[in-house]
C-alpha cells in the first residue's frame, strides 16, 4: 500500500495507485443540497482533496478517464447526471501572501486569479471557441472573459475557491492596527475581495456560473461579505457530512492490518496500533446533534506511513506540519479570560459547554478588546482544537479536547503561560527525567513548589482544587515520545487521576510507567497561614489530620487502581503509584504506593 501523506491531487492518487478513502458517495448528497456551499474543516483534514474530487468528478475535460477514476468507487457505480459536464475553475486563496501595503495584496490578488485563469484558459483550449483576454490589473475583467467563452459552449463553469478566509486568520494571528486597515480594504466598501464575492455572486445570476464550492477554516469572513454574498449555504454542521474530511476507525483497522500482515508482525500489533491511534487522532465530531466521531486524515496517513516503513508506531506522534495550531491556543489565552478557558478545556470533571456555536464572526469582532467564552470556543472548535462531545441534560453544547494530540498543544500553551522563562522549562523537563528514570518524584514536588505556586496569586484560592494541582504536573510530565499519558482514565467506572503507561515500543527501555491521585487541603481546612505552612517540616505536613485523611483515600484509590491496570496491562506493566496533596499552593507532600502497605 502507498499513503498519499501530503497529497491532496486526487487524480495522482487514483492513476498511481494510492490508499483511499471512498468519498465519493457524497457527491449525489452535494448536488442536492444547493448550487453554492460553504464547508468548513480544520487545517490538514483534506479539504483541497475533496474539493480535487469534485474537480476530477465534474471537469468536462476528464470524460474520457471517468471509469478509470471513479469507476470503482461508490460515485461510479452510480453516477449523477452533472458527472464531466462542467468547466472547472480552481482558486487557492492560501498561496496568496497576505502581507504588504494595501496595493500589493490587491495585486497579488488579482495575479493569483488571473494566474488561475491563464491555467484554465491552456488546459480547456481545445473546447473554447473563444480567446480568453487578461486584464493584469483587475483579475474580475479577467473572470468576465470566461464567462464569455464559456457561454460560448453547451457547458457552464463550476467554481471551487479553497482557503477562502486565509486573509483574516492571518490578520487575527497579528491583531496590529496595520492589519486591520488591510483587512478593511480588502472586505469594507468597495474592497477588493467583497467585490470578488460581488461578482460570484453575478455570474450565478445566468451568466455562465452554476455552481460554487467554498472551503475555508471559520466563518470569520463571512459576515464582513454578507452585503456582497448572501447566497452561499453553510453545510459544515449537517451530520450528512460529518465524515466527508476524516476515516472511520473501521477503514484504519483494515489499513493496519493489511500493514501488519505485510511487515510480518503478530497479528495483535493491529489492534496494538489502532489503539495507540485512537488515543492520539481520534474523536473529531462536526455536528451539534451527532456524535460519530472521525479520525484527522492527515494525521492517520502520517501514522500509516511511517508505521510501513518502520514497522512500529512513529517515534513523534504529533505531525510538524500541524505545530502551528499552537499559535491558535496562544492567540485565546493571551486574551482576557483565555488563559482561564484552556485551564477548563483541560478539566474532564466539569465539560466546557456554550448554548449555541457562533457561525459569523467579524472583523469588528476579532479585533475587538473583550471576547466572551462563547466566541473564544468557537473559534477553537473552527480551528479543530475544540469538537462536539454531545450535549448537557440542559441541552448546552459540550466541547471537549478530541485527542491526546492536541491535548499536549493545550499542555504546552499552558506551560508557555505558567513557565515563560526556558531556563525554568529545562528544570521542569530534569525534574519529570528523574522520575521516569528513578521513580523519585521529590524533585517534581520542589520544582511545582518553587516556581509554579508562585504562578498562582490569591485570587486563585477561589477555585483551587485537586484539579489545579493536577494541571501543574501534566504540564511537567506530558512526554508523549514515551508515554500514553492520560488524565482522568476511566477504571472501571471509577477515575484516576494521571497516568503515564509506556507505549509499548518504549518498553525495551529503563522507564517506568507511572500513576498519581492529588488531593487538595486549603490552608483553612489545616488551620494556618501560608508563611506558618512554609515552615513546617514535610513530616510536620503530612502530620496534619486534613493532610492524613487525604492521603488515606488517595491511597485507598491507587490501590483499586493498580490492581486493574495490573490485570489490563498484565507482566510488562513496571507501576509506580504515587498519592501526593497540595496544602493550599504553599507546600506539597507525597508518598509511594510501596509505602502505603
Amino acid at each position: 500500500m502507498k499513503f498519499p501523506y501530503g497529497i491532496c491531487d486526487f487524480y495522482k492518487i487514483m492513476t498511481e495507485n494510492y490508499f483511499y478513502v471512498d468519498r465519493t458517495s457524497r457527491i449525489r448528497l452535494i448536488e442536492e443540497i444547493g448550487p453554492q456551499l460553504l464547508f468548513l474543516r480544520p487545517r490538514r483534514f483534506g479539504k483541497s482533496l475533496l474539493l480535487s474530487m469534485l474537480e476530477n468528478y465534474y471537469d468536462v475535460a476528464r470524460a474520457d478517464e471517468f471509469e478509470t477514476l471513479f469507476g470503482h468507487l461508490a460515485i461510479g457505480q452510480n453516477p449523477t447526471p452533472r458527472h464531466n459536464q462542467y468547466f472547472v475553475l480552481k482558486w487557492d486563496f492560501s498561496g496568496i501572501d497576505p502581507w504588504g501595503d494595501v496595493s500589493q495584496i490587491r495585486q497579488a490578488l488579482h495575479n493569483h486569479i488571473n494566474g488561475c485563469i491563464e491555467q484554465f484558459a491552456v488546459y480547456y483550449r481545445d473546447l473554447l471557441n473563444y480567446d480568453l483576454e487578461l486584464n493584469p490589473t483587475d483579475a474580475l475583467r479577467s473572470l468576465q472573459s470566461v464567462l464569455a467563452a464559456v457561454q460560448q459552449t453547451p457547458y457552464q463553469l463550476y467554481l471551487l475557491i479553497d482557503e477562502y478566509d486565509n486573509f483574516a486568520n492571518e490578520v487575527m494571528m497579528a491583531s496590529q492596527p496595520t492589519d486591520r486597515e488591510r483587512y478593511e480594504s480588502l472586505l469594507y466598501g468597495e474592497g477588493l475581495l467583497k467585490t470578488i464575492f460581488k461578482a460570484v455572486k453575478a455570474a450565478s445570476a445566468g451568466r455562465g456560473l452554476d455552481r460554487v464550492f467554498i472551503t475555508g477554516v471559520s466563518p470569520v469572513v463571512l459576515s464582513d461579505i454578507t452585503s456582497g454574498y448572501n447566497v452561499a449555504e453553510n453545510i459544515y454542521f449537517k451530520p450528512q457530512f460529518n465524515d466527508l474530511c476524516g476515516f472511520w476507525e473501521s477503514e484504519i483497522q483494515s489499513a493496519l492490518k493489511e500493514m501488519v500482515k505485510e511487515c510480518n508482525l503478530p497479528v495483535e500489533q493491529a489492534a496494538q496500533a489502532l489503539s495507540m491511534m485512537r488515543t492520539f487522532y481520534n474523536g473529531y465530531a462536526f455536528s451539534p446533534g451527532k456524535v460519530d466521531f472521525v479520525y484527522n486524515p492527515t494525521l492517520a496517513l502520517y501514522f500509516m506511513k511511517n508505521f510501513q516503513e518502520i514497522c512500529q508506531s512513529p517515534e513523534e506522534i504529533l505531525d510538524s506540519n500541524l505545530t502551528m495550531d499552537r499559535e491558535k491556543l496562544a492567540y485565546i489565552s493571551k486574551l482576557p479570560g483565555g488563559g482561564q478557558l484552556i485551564l477548563d478545556a483541560l478539566n474532564e470533571d466539569q465539560p466546557l459547554t456554550v448554548q449555541r456555536l457562533a457561525n459569523r464572526f467579524s472583523l469588528a469582532d476579532m479585533l475587538a478588546a473583550t471576547k466572551d467564552r462563547s466566541f473564544m470556543a468557537s473559534l477553537l472548535y473552527y480551528f479543530g482544537i475544540l469538537t462536539f462531545g454531545g450535549r448537557t441534560v440542559f441541552g448546552e453544547l459540550i466541547l471537549k479536547i478530541p485527542n491526546l494530540v492536541v491535548r499536549e498543544l493545550y499542555v504546552a500553551c499552558l506551560q508557555d503561560m505558567l513557565l515563560p522563562d526556558a531556563q525554568d522549562k529545562d528544570e521542569g523537563r530534569q525534574a519529570a527525567r528523574t522520575l521516569y528514570q528513578t521513580g523519585d518524584l521529590q524533585p517534581l514536588c520542589d520544582f511545582v513548589e518553587q516556581r509554579y505556586f508562585k504562578a498562582f496569586d490569591n485570587r486563585d484560592y477561589l477555585w483551587a482544587n485537586e484539579l489545579t494541582i493536577k494541571t501543574a504536573f501534566l504540564t511537567l510530565l506530558f512526554n508523549d515520545l514515551f508515554y500514553i499519558i492520560d488524565s482522568e482514565t476511566a477504571l472501571e467506572r471509577s477515575y484516576a487521576d494521571l497516568t503515564l503507561i509506556l507505549r509499548p515500543e518504549m518498553r525495551r527501555y529503563q522507564l517506568l510507567d507511572l500513576l498519581l491521585e492529588f488531593k487538595y487541603v486549603s490552608l483553612a481546612e489545616a488551620g494556618l497561614t501560608g508563611d506558618e505552612a512554609q515552615t513546617l517540616r514535610r513530616e510536620q505536613i503530612k502530620d496534619l489530620a486534613p493532610v492524613q485523611q487525604k492521603l488515606q483515600a488517595a491511597q485507598t484509590k491507587l490501590r483499586s487502581y493498580r490492581q486493574i491496570l495490573q490485570a489490563h496491562y498484565g507482566e510488562p506493566l513496571r507501576l509506580r503509584s504515587y498519592a501526593v496533596v497540595s496544602l493550599g499552593f504553599e507546600r506539597l507532600v507525597w508518598a509511594e504506593a510501596s509505602e502505603m502497605v
